[in-house]
């Protein structure tokens, strides 16, 4: 035992001298109650999550409710009337063990209140903050006001979608930050569905992503909304962070088998998913 120990110890520092990032958290392989409350960027991930935990042997899993308000911010979902507020009920009775949040922009003060409430029935609750694709493919906060130009998202560049989304990534990285110092410990976390989505564009750019010719194949319209690959990428990253597990090798999902390519598809997302959340210092892996 004591050198097993002081194996994992010598790995350890020899990781972090080369700089490698080194992941401490355990993986979870006890069923999660999993409330999720967001729009149609997010709200087709819970039925995939539970097909996964299924594929992956995970018992347990619950879905313990779910809150979809279309093209919301998290204070609509907060402002719900207390009679009617199933997700305040959840976490008053402390029955939630992760709540996955899909926040458009900032300011949304809904965030810290549902992560305030839900810690205090819940001191190890985790809130999960999905960072995602942007809607009309620009960081435009005021999108709903005024209705961006149709971009021709085909004609982007893996330089263009970078300086286009890492602002948003900052600032949603640093107010998930400002929450946890807040709560002086790990409460609320990031999943980078945006990151692995961009990603994934680089790779049908370079010609890499088996079945998809074009990044307008991701997308079903202007706004943006989730073609299957790209949900099932979304799901994939979920599960990662929610269970700390790799879903490399899960088997591949019906909407996906069906294509041509599927198979080869799946693994790529899979791999791009994982790879995401594991690159990420606030998914909760290191």
């Amino acid at each position: 035992m004591k050198t097993l120990l002081r194996t994992r110890l010598i790995t350890t520092l020899l990781l972090i001298g080369m700089g490698s990032p080194v992941f401490t958290a355990e993986p979870i392989d006890k069923g999660q109650r999993v409330f999720s409350a967001g729009h149609s960027f997010h709200m087709f991930m819970p039925k995939m999550l539970a097909e996964l935990t299924k594929a992956a042997r995970i018992p347990d899993h619950q879905q313990a409710g779910l809150s979809s308000i279309g093209g919301s911010y998290v204070y609509q979902h907060w402002n719900v009337p207390d009679e009617k507020n199933t997700l305040k009920t959840a976490l008053r009775a402390g029955q939630v063990d992760v709540l996955t949040l899909s926040p458009i922009y900032l300011p949304d003060d809904g965030i810290e209140n549902f992560a305030t409430l839900g810690f205090e029935h819940r001191p190890d609750i985790r809130v999960t903050i999905q960072e995602f694709w942007l809607p009309f493919d620009v960081f435009d906060v005021n999108y709903k006001k005024k209705k961006p130009e149709i971009v021709d998202r085909n004609a982007r560049t893996v330089a263009e979608l970078r300086s286009i989304n890492e602002p948003y990534y900052k600032s949603m990285d640093d107010h998930v930050r400002t929450l946890n110092q807040k709560f002086g410990k790990s409460v609320v976390f990031v999943v980078p569905v945006g990151q692995a989505s961009l990603a994934l564009r680089a790779k049908i750019i370079a010609g890499e992503a088996p079945g998809l010719k074009q990044q307008n194949d991701l997308f079903t319209d202007a706004i943006g909304h989730a073609t299957p690959p790209l949900q099932w990428l979304t799901a994939y990253c979920h599960f990662a962070v929610i269970y700390r597990h790799s879903p490399e090798g899960l088997p591949c999902p019906d909407a996906l088998s069906q294509r041509p390519d599927g198979e080869a598809l799946n693994r790529l997302l899979q791999k791009l998913a994982w790879d995401a959340v594991k690159a990420h210092p606030l998914s909760g892996l290191r």
